[in-house]
Protein backbone atom coordinates (compact mmCIF):
# COMPACT_ATOMS: atom_id res chain seq x y z
CA UNK A 1 0.00 0.00 0.00
CA UNK A 2 1.10 3.52 -1.13
CA UNK A 3 2.33 6.20 1.63
CA UNK A 4 -0.62 8.14 1.12
CA UNK A 5 -3.30 5.63 -0.02
CA UNK A 6 -4.18 4.63 3.48
CA UNK A 7 -4.26 8.14 5.08
CA UNK A 8 -7.53 9.52 6.09
CA UNK A 9 -8.99 12.67 7.89
CA UNK A 10 -7.94 12.04 11.72
CA UNK A 11 -9.82 14.69 13.32
CA UNK A 12 -13.69 13.40 13.11
CA UNK A 13 -11.89 11.01 15.87
CA UNK A 14 -10.92 13.98 17.99
CA UNK A 15 -11.04 13.46 21.71
CA UNK A 16 -13.89 14.91 23.97
CA UNK A 17 -11.12 15.55 27.08
CA UNK A 18 -7.41 15.95 27.46
CA UNK A 19 -6.11 17.78 24.28
CA UNK A 20 -2.78 19.56 25.52
CA UNK A 21 -2.45 17.56 28.55
CA UNK A 22 -0.31 14.99 30.25
CA UNK A 23 -0.87 11.75 28.28
CA UNK A 24 0.07 9.04 30.21
CA UNK A 25 -3.04 8.77 32.68
CA UNK A 26 -2.30 5.44 34.46
CA UNK A 27 -0.05 7.56 36.72
CA UNK A 28 -0.51 4.40 39.53
CA UNK A 29 0.23 1.71 37.14
CA UNK A 30 2.10 -1.71 38.70
CA UNK A 31 4.39 -2.73 36.13
CA UNK A 32 6.04 -4.81 39.09
CA UNK A 33 5.23 -8.14 37.15
CA UNK A 34 5.97 -6.52 33.67
CA UNK A 35 9.72 -5.61 34.18
CA UNK A 36 11.05 -8.57 33.16
CA UNK A 37 14.43 -7.93 30.16
CA UNK A 38 13.42 -4.29 31.04
CA UNK A 39 16.77 -1.70 31.00
CA UNK A 40 17.24 0.22 34.10
CA UNK A 41 17.26 3.59 34.09
CA UNK A 42 16.91 4.12 30.47
CA UNK A 43 16.05 7.22 29.50
CA UNK A 44 16.19 9.53 25.80
CA UNK A 45 19.11 9.77 24.53
CA UNK A 46 20.62 6.21 25.43
CA UNK A 47 20.38 2.62 23.54
CA UNK A 48 18.47 0.41 24.63
CA UNK A 49 19.63 -3.03 25.52
CA UNK A 50 17.90 -5.81 27.15
CA UNK A 51 19.13 -7.09 30.30
CA UNK A 52 18.09 -10.58 28.70
CA UNK A 53 17.80 -11.99 25.53
CA UNK A 54 14.24 -11.07 24.47
CA UNK A 55 11.78 -11.47 21.22
CA UNK A 56 8.98 -9.59 20.25
CA UNK A 57 6.16 -10.96 17.78
CA UNK A 58 4.85 -8.59 15.29
CA UNK A 59 3.01 -8.07 11.93
CA UNK A 60 5.12 -7.28 9.05
CA UNK A 61 4.30 -5.39 5.49
CA UNK A 62 6.33 -6.84 3.17
CA UNK A 63 6.72 -4.46 -0.05
CA UNK A 64 7.91 -6.29 -3.51
CA UNK A 65 10.35 -3.77 -4.32
CA UNK A 66 12.20 -5.41 -1.22
CA UNK A 67 10.75 -8.33 -0.07
CA UNK A 68 12.00 -9.91 3.25
CA UNK A 69 15.36 -11.78 3.57
CA UNK A 70 16.03 -13.73 7.23
CA UNK A 71 19.74 -12.89 6.49
CA UNK A 72 19.53 -8.80 6.37
CA UNK A 73 21.84 -7.03 8.59
CA UNK A 74 19.03 -5.42 9.62
CA UNK A 75 18.23 -8.22 11.90
CA UNK A 76 21.04 -9.42 12.91
CA UNK A 77 22.04 -6.01 13.95
CA UNK A 78 19.69 -5.18 15.69
CA UNK A 79 19.67 -7.97 17.75
CA UNK A 80 23.50 -7.28 18.47
CA UNK A 81 22.65 -3.99 19.72
CA UNK A 82 19.49 -4.41 21.67
CA UNK A 83 19.59 -7.69 22.69
CA UNK A 84 16.32 -8.55 21.20
CA UNK A 85 14.71 -10.65 17.98
CA UNK A 86 11.61 -9.43 15.88
CA UNK A 87 9.37 -12.26 15.27
CA UNK A 88 7.79 -11.11 12.16
CA UNK A 89 4.72 -12.58 10.61
CA UNK A 90 5.02 -11.54 6.86
CA UNK A 91 2.11 -10.41 5.08
CA UNK A 92 1.82 -9.52 1.50
CA UNK A 93 1.52 -5.49 1.36
CA UNK A 94 -1.64 -6.10 -0.97
CA UNK A 95 -3.42 -7.81 1.69
CA UNK A 96 -1.95 -5.84 5.23
CA UNK A 97 -5.07 -4.61 6.09
CA UNK A 98 -7.17 -7.42 5.34
CA UNK A 99 -4.99 -9.73 7.39
CA UNK A 100 -4.65 -7.04 10.35
CA UNK A 101 -8.14 -6.77 10.37
CA UNK A 102 -8.70 -10.75 10.74
CA UNK A 103 -5.87 -11.52 13.03
CA UNK A 104 -7.08 -8.52 15.38
CA UNK A 105 -10.51 -9.37 14.94
CA UNK A 106 -9.98 -12.87 16.01
CA UNK A 107 -7.33 -11.90 19.07
CA UNK A 108 -4.45 -13.67 17.09
CA UNK A 109 -2.22 -10.36 16.40
CA UNK A 110 1.50 -9.83 17.33
CA UNK A 111 1.86 -8.03 20.50
CA UNK A 112 3.83 -5.12 17.43
CA UNK A 113 1.22 -4.06 14.55
CA UNK A 114 2.98 -1.15 12.46
CA UNK A 115 2.50 0.12 8.98
CA UNK A 116 -1.07 1.84 10.65
CA UNK A 117 -2.07 5.04 9.17
CA UNK A 118 -3.95 7.72 11.93
CA UNK A 119 -7.54 7.09 11.54
CA UNK A 120 -7.07 2.86 10.90
CA UNK A 121 -7.16 1.93 14.63
CA UNK A 122 -10.84 3.60 15.10
CA UNK A 123 -12.44 0.10 14.13
CA UNK A 124 -10.61 -1.44 16.87
CA UNK A 125 -11.07 0.90 19.74
CA UNK A 126 -14.72 -0.67 21.11
CA UNK A 127 -13.37 -4.12 21.05
CA UNK A 128 -10.32 -3.26 23.31
CA UNK A 129 -8.39 -5.41 21.24
CA UNK A 130 -5.66 -2.99 20.96
CA UNK A 131 -4.30 -0.22 23.39
CA UNK A 132 -4.74 3.07 24.46
CA UNK A 133 -0.90 3.32 24.21
CA UNK A 134 -0.95 7.18 25.09
CA UNK A 135 -1.42 5.71 28.69
CA UNK A 136 1.87 4.25 28.73
CA UNK A 137 4.17 7.12 27.11
CA UNK A 138 6.10 7.57 30.23
CA UNK A 139 7.98 4.47 29.50
CA UNK A 140 8.95 5.87 26.09
CA UNK A 141 11.16 9.12 27.26
CA UNK A 142 12.57 9.56 23.18
CA UNK A 143 8.69 9.99 22.28
CA UNK A 144 8.25 12.50 24.46
CA UNK A 145 11.25 14.44 24.10
CA UNK A 146 10.43 15.05 20.22
CA UNK A 147 6.37 15.75 21.26
CA UNK A 148 7.61 18.48 23.42
CA UNK A 149 10.90 19.22 21.21
CA UNK A 150 8.59 20.04 17.86
CA UNK A 151 5.60 20.90 19.64
CA UNK A 152 3.78 17.97 18.69
CA UNK A 153 0.87 17.67 21.33
CA UNK A 154 -1.73 19.52 18.94
CA UNK A 155 -1.12 16.95 16.33
CA UNK A 156 -1.14 14.60 18.66
CA UNK A 157 -4.60 15.89 19.97
CA UNK A 158 -6.07 14.56 16.60
CA UNK A 159 -5.58 11.26 17.16
CA UNK A 160 -7.77 11.38 20.65
CA UNK A 161 -10.55 9.30 20.64
CA UNK A 162 -13.64 9.81 22.57
CA UNK A 163 -12.32 8.84 25.80
CA UNK A 164 -9.95 11.19 25.60
CA UNK A 165 -6.91 8.60 24.91
CA UNK A 166 -5.53 7.56 21.63
CA UNK A 167 -4.36 3.41 20.26
CA UNK A 168 -1.62 4.46 17.73
CA UNK A 169 1.85 5.41 17.84
CA UNK A 170 2.23 7.58 15.23
CA UNK A 171 5.54 8.59 13.55
CA UNK A 172 6.54 11.93 14.00
CA UNK A 173 8.05 14.51 12.05
CA UNK A 174 9.49 17.92 12.97
CA UNK A 175 7.76 19.54 9.58
CA UNK A 176 5.65 19.17 7.28
CA UNK A 177 6.86 16.86 4.50
CA UNK A 178 5.21 16.56 1.08
CA UNK A 179 6.16 14.19 -1.30
CA UNK A 180 3.75 13.23 -3.49
CA UNK A 181 3.37 14.98 -7.15
CA UNK A 182 3.60 15.12 -10.99
CA UNK A 183 6.49 13.53 -12.67
CA UNK A 184 6.77 15.63 -16.23
CA UNK A 185 9.02 15.17 -19.38
CA UNK A 186 11.49 18.17 -18.87
CA UNK A 187 12.82 16.99 -22.32
CA UNK A 188 9.51 17.58 -24.01
CA UNK A 189 8.94 20.77 -22.19
CA UNK A 190 12.20 22.08 -23.42
CA UNK A 191 11.60 21.11 -27.08
CA UNK A 192 8.18 22.75 -27.15
CA UNK A 193 10.09 25.71 -25.20
CA UNK A 194 7.54 25.71 -22.58
CA UNK A 195 8.25 26.30 -18.65
CA UNK A 196 7.57 24.10 -15.31
CA UNK A 197 4.02 24.64 -14.89
CA UNK A 198 3.08 26.80 -11.77
CA UNK A 199 -0.65 26.11 -11.68
CA UNK A 200 -3.25 24.13 -12.62
CA UNK A 201 -4.12 26.26 -15.55
CA UNK A 202 -0.20 26.45 -16.26
CA UNK A 203 -0.51 22.41 -16.48
CA UNK A 204 -3.47 22.15 -18.91
CA UNK A 205 -1.29 25.16 -21.21
CA UNK A 206 1.59 22.68 -20.74
CA UNK A 207 -0.43 19.53 -21.98
CA UNK A 208 -2.27 21.31 -24.76
CA UNK A 209 0.65 21.65 -26.59
CA UNK A 210 1.80 18.33 -25.75
CA UNK A 211 -1.09 17.04 -27.29
CA UNK A 212 -0.61 19.79 -30.21
CA UNK A 213 2.77 18.56 -31.03
CA UNK A 214 1.84 14.53 -30.56
CA UNK A 215 -1.85 14.22 -31.31
CA UNK A 216 -1.61 10.44 -30.89
CA UNK A 217 -0.80 9.97 -27.29
CA UNK A 218 -2.66 11.29 -24.05
CA UNK A 219 -0.10 13.89 -22.67
CA UNK A 220 -1.06 12.78 -19.13
CA UNK A 221 -1.69 9.24 -18.31
CA UNK A 222 -2.16 8.42 -14.35
CA UNK A 223 -1.39 5.76 -12.21
CA UNK A 224 -2.88 4.26 -8.28
CA UNK A 225 -6.16 4.27 -9.58
CA UNK A 226 -7.20 0.27 -9.40
CA UNK A 227 -7.82 0.54 -5.21
CA UNK A 228 -8.89 4.43 -4.92
CA UNK A 229 -10.05 5.78 -8.71
CA UNK A 230 -7.51 8.75 -8.97
CA UNK A 231 -5.70 8.27 -5.95
CA UNK A 232 -2.76 10.76 -5.97
CA UNK A 233 -4.57 13.06 -8.75
CA UNK A 234 -7.57 13.99 -7.05
CA UNK A 235 -6.09 14.31 -3.45
CA UNK A 236 -3.30 16.61 -4.68
CA UNK A 237 -5.47 18.73 -6.94
CA UNK A 238 -8.40 18.49 -4.30
CA UNK A 239 -6.47 20.04 -1.53
CA UNK A 240 -5.64 23.26 -3.66
CA UNK A 241 -9.34 23.70 -4.45
CA UNK A 242 -9.95 22.94 -0.67
CA UNK A 243 -11.79 19.78 -0.99
CA UNK A 244 -9.69 16.70 -1.31
CA UNK A 245 -10.53 13.26 -2.97
CA UNK A 246 -8.98 10.24 -3.61
CA UNK A 247 -6.03 9.33 -0.75
CA UNK A 248 -7.17 13.11 0.75
CA UNK A 249 -11.05 11.94 1.15
CA UNK A 250 -11.21 10.34 4.28
CA UNK A 251 -14.49 10.55 6.27
CA UNK A 252 -15.67 13.10 3.60
CA UNK A 253 -15.78 16.18 6.03
CA UNK A 254 -14.31 19.16 4.94
CA UNK A 255 -13.51 22.03 6.99
CA UNK A 256 -15.41 25.79 5.71
CA UNK A 257 -13.25 28.29 6.98
CA UNK A 258 -15.90 30.99 5.57
CA UNK A 259 -19.32 29.60 6.93
CA UNK A 260 -17.20 28.38 9.73
CA UNK A 261 -18.55 25.27 9.78
CA UNK A 262 -17.91 21.30 8.55
CA UNK A 263 -19.45 20.80 5.04
CA UNK A 264 -19.34 17.26 3.11
CA UNK A 265 -16.66 17.24 0.75
CA UNK A 266 -18.26 15.47 -2.41
CA UNK A 267 -21.32 18.08 -2.55
CA UNK A 268 -19.07 21.19 -2.26
CA UNK A 269 -18.67 23.70 -5.07
CA UNK A 270 -15.08 23.21 -4.65
CA UNK A 271 -15.08 19.54 -5.22
CA UNK A 272 -17.12 20.31 -8.56
CA UNK A 273 -14.81 23.42 -9.84
CA UNK A 274 -12.01 20.78 -9.23
CA UNK A 275 -14.11 17.49 -11.08
CA UNK A 276 -14.95 20.29 -13.91
CA UNK A 277 -11.47 21.49 -14.45
CA UNK A 278 -10.38 17.23 -15.22
CA UNK A 279 -13.33 16.91 -17.10
CA UNK A 280 -11.98 19.21 -19.51
CA UNK A 281 -8.84 17.54 -19.54
CA UNK A 282 -10.41 14.34 -20.28
CA UNK A 283 -12.59 15.81 -22.99
CA UNK A 284 -10.12 18.23 -24.75
CA UNK A 285 -8.07 14.27 -24.76
CA UNK A 286 -5.02 15.65 -22.55
CA UNK A 287 -5.86 12.77 -19.60
CA UNK A 288 -6.21 9.47 -20.20
CA UNK A 289 -9.47 7.91 -19.16
CA UNK A 290 -8.38 4.99 -18.22
CA UNK A 291 -6.20 6.75 -15.87
CA UNK A 292 -8.81 6.03 -12.89
CA UNK A 293 -9.08 2.48 -13.68
CA UNK A 294 -5.34 0.93 -15.07
CA UNK A 295 -2.46 -1.13 -13.54
CA UNK A 296 0.27 0.70 -12.20
CA UNK A 297 2.48 -1.56 -14.64
CA UNK A 298 0.37 -0.32 -17.89
CA UNK A 299 0.47 3.67 -16.73
CA UNK A 300 4.32 3.13 -16.14
CA UNK A 301 4.04 1.31 -19.59
CA UNK A 302 2.89 4.02 -21.78
CA UNK A 303 5.06 6.53 -19.90
CA UNK A 304 8.07 4.46 -20.69
CA UNK A 305 7.16 3.64 -24.64
CA UNK A 306 6.22 7.84 -25.03
CA UNK A 307 2.28 7.48 -25.07
CA UNK A 308 2.27 9.86 -22.46
CA UNK A 309 4.60 12.56 -20.63
CA UNK A 310 3.29 13.14 -17.14
CA UNK A 311 2.19 10.90 -14.42
CA UNK A 312 1.71 10.84 -10.61
CA UNK A 313 4.87 10.30 -8.74
CA UNK A 314 6.92 10.94 -5.19
CA UNK A 315 11.04 10.84 -5.20
CA UNK A 316 11.00 7.04 -4.75
CA UNK A 317 9.25 5.89 -7.73
CA UNK A 318 10.96 8.56 -9.70
CA UNK A 319 13.96 7.11 -9.21
CA UNK A 320 12.99 3.37 -8.52
CA UNK A 321 10.60 2.59 -11.03
CA UNK A 322 10.02 5.40 -13.72
CA UNK A 323 13.86 6.50 -14.43
CA UNK A 324 15.50 3.11 -15.38
CA UNK A 325 13.09 1.67 -17.67
CA UNK A 326 12.60 5.40 -19.47
CA UNK A 327 16.49 5.90 -19.58
CA UNK A 328 16.63 2.20 -21.20
CA UNK A 329 14.16 2.71 -23.78
CA UNK A 330 15.08 6.59 -24.45
CA UNK A 331 18.42 7.85 -23.05
CA UNK A 332 17.84 11.16 -24.18
CA UNK A 333 14.77 11.45 -21.86
CA UNK A 334 14.68 13.44 -18.87
CA UNK A 335 11.38 12.88 -16.36
CA UNK A 336 11.38 15.55 -13.46
CA UNK A 337 8.72 15.53 -10.24
CA UNK A 338 7.55 19.63 -10.25
CA UNK A 339 6.52 21.47 -7.38
CA UNK A 340 3.01 20.81 -6.83
CA UNK A 341 0.68 23.24 -8.82
CA UNK A 342 -1.04 26.00 -7.29
CA UNK A 343 -4.68 25.93 -6.82
CA UNK A 344 -7.29 28.40 -5.52
CA UNK A 345 -6.31 28.11 -2.11
CA UNK A 346 -2.78 29.68 -3.27
CA UNK A 347 0.73 28.11 -2.56
CA UNK A 348 0.37 25.75 0.26
CA UNK A 349 2.11 22.79 1.77
CA UNK A 350 0.39 20.38 3.87
CA UNK A 351 0.54 16.83 5.61
CA UNK A 352 -1.19 13.54 5.83
CA UNK A 353 -4.67 14.37 7.76
CA UNK A 354 -2.79 17.86 7.50
CA UNK A 355 -0.37 17.25 10.34
CA UNK A 356 2.92 16.18 11.05
CA UNK A 357 2.35 13.04 12.31
CA UNK A 358 3.19 9.33 9.82
CA UNK A 359 1.88 5.81 9.99
CA UNK A 360 2.78 4.40 13.35
CA UNK A 361 1.98 1.45 15.89
CA UNK A 362 -0.86 -0.13 17.29
CA UNK A 363 0.06 -2.58 20.40
CA UNK A 364 -2.41 -5.53 20.96
CA UNK A 365 -4.15 -5.39 24.49
CA UNK A 366 -2.68 -8.77 25.07
CA UNK A 367 0.90 -7.27 25.30
CA UNK A 368 -0.24 -5.20 28.73
CA UNK A 369 0.35 -8.33 30.42
CA UNK A 370 3.55 -9.75 29.37
CA UNK A 371 6.17 -9.72 31.52
CA UNK A 372 8.55 -8.08 28.78
CA UNK A 373 5.69 -4.97 28.82
CA UNK A 374 8.49 -2.57 29.71
CA UNK A 375 11.47 -3.65 27.70
CA UNK A 376 9.23 -3.65 24.42
CA UNK A 377 7.72 -0.26 25.02
CA UNK A 378 11.59 0.50 25.61
CA UNK A 379 12.75 -1.10 22.71
CA UNK A 380 10.05 0.87 20.51
CA UNK A 381 10.80 4.59 21.72
CA UNK A 382 14.37 3.73 20.83
CA UNK A 383 13.94 1.87 17.66
CA UNK A 384 11.12 4.33 16.36
CA UNK A 385 12.15 7.27 18.22
CA UNK A 386 15.06 7.73 18.90
CA UNK A 387 17.67 9.53 17.39
CA UNK A 388 20.09 6.83 17.27
CA UNK A 389 17.39 4.19 16.15
CA UNK A 390 16.29 6.07 13.68
CA UNK A 391 19.56 6.72 11.74
CA UNK A 392 19.93 2.97 12.13
CA UNK A 393 16.53 2.33 10.71
CA UNK A 394 17.21 4.28 7.63
CA UNK A 395 20.93 4.39 7.10
CA UNK A 396 22.27 1.00 8.51
CA UNK A 397 25.62 0.33 10.33
CA UNK A 398 28.10 3.10 10.19
CA UNK A 399 31.12 1.97 7.68
CA UNK A 400 29.32 -1.03 6.09
CA UNK A 401 25.94 0.89 4.35
CA UNK A 402 27.35 4.55 4.95
CA UNK A 403 29.96 6.52 6.06
CA UNK A 404 29.66 10.54 8.21
CA UNK A 405 31.86 12.97 7.13
CA UNK A 406 33.34 15.73 9.48
CA UNK A 407 30.57 17.92 8.69
CA UNK A 408 27.82 15.31 9.67
CA UNK A 409 26.69 14.62 6.12
CA UNK A 410 25.80 10.84 5.73
CA UNK A 411 27.17 9.06 2.43
CA UNK A 412 26.49 6.05 1.24
CA UNK A 413 29.22 3.23 0.92
CA UNK A 414 30.22 3.05 -1.94
CA UNK A 415 28.98 -0.22 -3.27
CA UNK A 416 25.20 0.75 -1.98
CA UNK A 417 22.74 2.42 -3.98
CA UNK A 418 19.18 3.98 -2.47
CA UNK A 419 16.78 5.76 -4.81
CA UNK A 420 19.34 6.46 -7.27
CA UNK A 421 22.62 7.88 -5.33
CA UNK A 422 24.51 5.33 -6.29
CA UNK A 423 23.60 4.04 -9.36
CA UNK A 424 25.88 1.52 -10.33
CA UNK A 425 26.40 0.26 -7.08
CA UNK A 426 26.01 -3.75 -6.95
CA UNK A 427 24.39 -3.70 -3.64
CA UNK A 428 20.87 -1.90 -2.99
CA UNK A 429 20.25 -0.59 0.79
CA UNK A 430 16.55 -1.89 0.97
CA UNK A 431 16.81 -5.61 -1.24
CA UNK A 432 20.05 -6.13 -0.07
CA UNK A 433 20.38 -5.01 3.79
CA UNK A 434 17.13 -4.45 5.24
CA UNK A 435 17.19 -0.70 5.99
CA UNK A 436 15.25 2.15 4.93
CA UNK A 437 12.70 -0.20 5.51
CA UNK A 438 9.18 1.57 5.37
CA UNK A 439 8.34 -0.67 8.35
CA UNK A 440 10.98 0.82 10.56
CA UNK A 441 12.20 3.98 8.62
CA UNK A 442 10.16 7.05 9.33
CA UNK A 443 9.53 10.06 11.02
CA UNK A 444 12.44 12.24 12.07
CA UNK A 445 14.15 15.86 12.00
CA UNK A 446 13.84 17.11 8.91
CA UNK A 447 17.78 17.37 8.43
CA UNK A 448 17.53 12.82 9.08
CA UNK A 449 14.20 12.88 6.40
CA UNK A 450 16.38 15.05 3.60
CA UNK A 451 19.66 13.49 4.26
CA UNK A 452 19.11 10.72 1.70
CA UNK A 453 17.56 12.98 -0.88
CA UNK A 454 19.03 14.05 -3.85
CA UNK A 455 20.08 17.71 -4.96
CA UNK A 456 16.96 17.87 -7.14
CA UNK A 457 14.39 16.83 -4.40
CA UNK A 458 15.86 18.90 -1.73
CA UNK A 459 15.17 21.46 -4.49
CA UNK A 460 11.75 20.64 -4.31
CA UNK A 461 11.76 20.44 -0.46
CA UNK A 462 12.85 24.15 -0.31
CA UNK A 463 9.68 24.80 -2.68
CA UNK A 464 7.41 23.55 -0.62
CA UNK A 465 8.54 24.23 2.58
CA UNK A 466 8.28 27.80 1.27
CA UNK A 467 4.42 27.96 1.54
CA UNK A 468 2.45 28.48 4.02
CA UNK A 469 0.83 25.08 5.95
CA UNK A 470 -2.35 24.29 5.81
CA UNK A 471 -4.04 24.13 9.08
CA UNK A 472 -5.51 21.19 10.48
CA UNK A 473 -9.39 20.81 10.68
CA UNK A 474 -10.60 22.09 14.60
CA UNK A 475 -11.83 19.30 16.87
CA UNK A 476 -14.86 17.85 16.22
CA UNK A 477 -14.58 14.38 18.86
CA UNK A 478 -17.34 11.95 18.07
CA UNK A 479 -18.96 9.33 21.00
CA UNK A 480 -19.17 5.67 20.35
CA UNK A 481 -22.64 5.98 19.64
CA UNK A 482 -22.28 8.99 17.41
CA UNK A 483 -19.03 6.63 15.45
CA UNK A 484 -21.56 3.48 15.23
CA UNK A 485 -24.03 5.87 13.22
CA UNK A 486 -21.60 7.56 11.34
CA UNK A 487 -20.03 4.18 10.11
CA UNK A 488 -23.51 3.12 8.76
CA UNK A 489 -23.52 6.53 6.67
CA UNK A 490 -20.22 6.75 5.21
CA UNK A 491 -19.72 3.86 3.19
CA UNK A 492 -22.98 4.35 0.94
CA UNK A 493 -22.38 8.05 0.92
CA UNK A 494 -18.48 7.57 -0.08
CA UNK A 495 -19.93 4.91 -2.78
CA UNK A 496 -21.90 7.39 -4.23
CA UNK A 497 -19.13 10.00 -4.50
CA UNK A 498 -16.65 7.76 -5.89
CA UNK A 499 -19.32 6.58 -8.39
CA UNK A 500 -20.35 10.16 -9.93
CA UNK A 501 -16.77 11.88 -9.21
CA UNK A 502 -15.80 9.40 -12.34
CA UNK A 503 -19.25 10.28 -14.00
CA UNK A 504 -18.50 13.83 -14.05
CA UNK A 505 -14.72 13.40 -14.96
CA UNK A 506 -15.43 10.98 -18.15
CA UNK A 507 -18.04 13.20 -19.43
CA UNK A 508 -21.04 10.59 -18.90
CA UNK A 509 -23.13 12.39 -16.41
CA UNK A 510 -23.64 16.46 -17.44
CA UNK A 511 -22.57 19.28 -14.54
CA UNK A 512 -26.35 20.05 -15.10
CA UNK A 513 -27.08 17.26 -13.00
CA UNK A 514 -25.14 18.77 -10.10
CA UNK A 515 -27.78 19.53 -8.35
CA UNK A 516 -29.73 16.16 -8.89
CA UNK A 517 -26.58 14.18 -7.48
CA UNK A 518 -26.51 16.75 -4.21
CA UNK A 519 -30.55 15.55 -3.70
CA UNK A 520 -29.15 11.95 -4.06
CA UNK A 521 -26.56 12.20 -1.25
CA UNK A 522 -29.25 13.95 0.70
CA UNK A 523 -31.13 11.00 -0.01
CA UNK A 524 -28.03 8.76 1.42
CA UNK A 525 -28.08 10.79 5.21
CA UNK A 526 -25.57 13.37 4.10
CA UNK A 527 -27.51 16.31 5.98
CA UNK A 528 -28.00 14.30 9.13
CA UNK A 529 -24.32 13.37 8.71
CA UNK A 530 -22.67 16.67 8.64
CA UNK A 531 -25.53 18.12 11.48
CA UNK A 532 -24.43 15.41 13.60
CA UNK A 533 -20.41 16.47 12.62
CA UNK A 534 -20.78 19.88 13.57
CA UNK A 535 -22.83 19.07 16.16
CA UNK A 536 -19.46 17.47 17.75
CA UNK A 537 -17.68 20.79 16.57
CA UNK A 538 -19.93 22.84 18.66
CA UNK A 539 -19.98 20.55 21.64
CA UNK A 540 -16.10 20.65 21.82
CA UNK A 541 -15.81 24.37 21.16
CA UNK A 542 -18.53 25.15 24.06
CA UNK A 543 -16.81 23.31 26.11
CA UNK A 544 -13.38 23.30 25.43
CA UNK A 545 -12.87 26.95 24.23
Amino acid sequence: MNRRQAMVAVGAFLALAGCGSDDSKKKGDDFSANREGAMPGYGAGGRFRAAAPLSFTMLYNNHPFYPMKNDWLFWSELSKRTNVKIEPSVVPLSDYEKKRSLLIGAGDAPFIIPKTYPGQETPFVASGAILPVSDYVDLMPNFKEKVAKWNLQGDLDTLRQSDGRYYVLPGLHEDFWVDYSLAVRKDVLDKLGLEIPQTWDDLRTVLKAMKEEYPDCYPMSDRWGTLTPGANLLNIIGISYGAPGGWGYGDGMSWDPAAGKFAFTGAMDQYKQMLQYLQTLVEEKLLDPESFTQTDDLAIQKLVSGKSFVISSNAQTLVNEYRPPLSKANPKAVLVKIPLPVGPLGPIKYGAGNTRLENGIMISKKARDSKNFVAMMQFIDWLWYSDEGQVFAKWGVDGVTYTKDASGKYKLAPDVDFVGLNPKATKHLQKDFGFSNGVFAYGGSTELLQSTFSEEEVAFQKVMNARKPLPAPPPHPLTDEEREQVTLWQTPLKDHVTQNTMKFILGKRDFGDWAAYVSELEGKNMSSYVNLVNTAYDRFKKQHG
